[in-house]
């Protein structure tokens, strides 16, 4: 990456700080331009074909990727071509050896290298970020407070959006009532089992109004995986 100061921001604070403090994860940064060419440790050329902006050398970056031992880790590519990031991805990476990130920046990286390195491309949605760190720490993070122990309370991590096909159901806490809304009733009863098809009801509604691909998926049994692609950028990182 050409920004390794960008790291960790978030993913130092709080209950991540405190598992990367603890040995639980591990961050280890590589600065492209450490491998860059010539006095000025160049990394990127105008792209073939002309157009505007410019490209990262294929033989800059596998340098920089080859400086990294993969120990069966995947070689992940932060870009809006990819396959959209999703909760099961998180989970496949959190059960893993972990992941090798490689943060693009200008008008994105030659192609050769991505094929020639079996990059994975991964895609945080259909937007544009002017680099990958950003989409890197946003996966990172979902994929780390999945890691045992990270979390604390591990059931909280088990019982939130995504992990049941479905989005979560709405949460209340004290006081009871607040600017005249009232926590419901039955989340005061006592009645677990009232509490739990409470939740399961809300929980279904909410996908059900606002994530129709997501509710057709839980209706089926599945746990919808979206195949939507971005469309092509100029400038690809997100």
């Amino acid at each position: 990456m050409l920004y390794p100061e960008a790291f960790p921001g978030p993913l130092g604070v709080s209950i991540l700080g405190r598992a990367q403090r603890d040995g639980l994860w591990s961050l280890d940064l590589v600065q492209l331009r450490d491998f860059g060419l010539g006095k000025h440790s160049q990394v990127d050329e105008k792209p073939a074909g002309g157009g505007a902006g410019l490209v990262l050398r294929p033989d800059v970056a596998a340098a920089a990727i080859d400086s990294v031992p993969r120990d069966g880790r995947k070689l992940i590519y932060p870009s809006p071509r990819g396959v959209p990031f999703s909760q099961s991805m998180a989970e496949e990476w959190a059960a893993g050896s972990g992941v090798i990130m490689f943060c693009g920046r200008f008008e994105g990286l030659d192609e050769r290298v991505i094929e020639g390195r079996e990059m994975q491309e991964v895609s945080l949605g259909d937007f544009v970020l002017a680099g990958g760190e950003v989409a890197a720490m946003a996966m990172l993070e979902a994929t780390l407070r999945l890691i045992p122990g990270v979390a604390g309370n591990q059931a909280s991590v088990e019982d939130e959006s995504f992990s049941s096909g479905l989005l979560e159901y709405p949460q209340y806490t004290l006081p009871r009532t607040w600017e005249n809304r009232e926590t419901p009733a039955v989340l005061t009863s006592g009645n677990h089992k009232k509490v739990e098809e409470w939740r399961n009801q809300q929980g279904e509604a909410l996908t059900k109004a606002r994530r129709a691909d997501l509710y057709a998926a839980f209706q089926n049994g599945l746990k919808m995986r979206p195949d939507t692609r971005a469309s092509e950028t100029d400038d690809e990182h997100c």
